[in-house]
């Protein structure tokens, strides 16, 4: 179910260590959205599904604080997620 950290951090290169954090922390907050939305679909429980649901959606914002920290640090991701945007606008004509 959780992701690990694909690298070791220690053996990060210095230059890279902030980038490498950011992208560990998003798939922390990933693994965490896909936990909490999977057990409020698994539960009877009306209360606890919903307050499962609202703190997925607070993992999500955190996701999208980690990715715009991220984009500021990696000129060539922004260019990439462009890239990918144009390819599905193509792919799917919307």
């Amino acid at each position: 179910m959780f992701s690990q950290i694909p690298v070791d951090l220690a053996k990060v290169k210095k230059e890279e260590l902030n980038r490498v954090i950011l992208r560990a922390a998003i798939i922390g907050e990933l693994d965490a959205i896909n936990l909490y939305e999977e057990m409020a679909a698994l539960t009877d429980n009306e209360d606890i599904r919903k307050v499962m649901l609202d703190i997925a959606r607070e993992e999500k914002a955190h996701v999208g604080e980690f990715q715009t920290l991220l984009l500021r640090l990696d000129k060539e991701q922004v260019q990439e997620l462009e890239q990918g945007r144009k390819e599905v606008e193509e792919l799917t004509g919307k």
